[in-house]
């Protein structure tokens, strides 16, 4: 998928995928205005026709398997 990087926020655990609800991790900005989110799954599946359609993608998929961090001993 093509990925414009933007100054826009990051997507947190409130965006839900239009399509089934699930946490968003692509935000499609439509060259007609508006935007649409995309879970992985939803993301990956209309790619081609996001595509077509869309100004700008956000693809935060990559924090899927990013490893996180540990609290520190004083965050405990």
């Amino acid at each position: 998928m093509t990925t414009v990087l933007t100054p826009a926020s990051p997507l947190t655990a409130a965006d839900r995928c239009d399509r089934c609800g699930a946490q968003a991790y692509l935000r499609v900005v439509l060259i007609s205005g508006g935007e649409l989110l995309f879970c992985a799954h939803h993301g990956r599946k209309f790619e081609p026709e996001l595509k077509k359609i869309a100004a700008e993608i956000q693809d935060e998929t990559g924090r899927l398997t990013a490893t996180p961090a540990t609290a520190g001993e004083e965050e405990r």
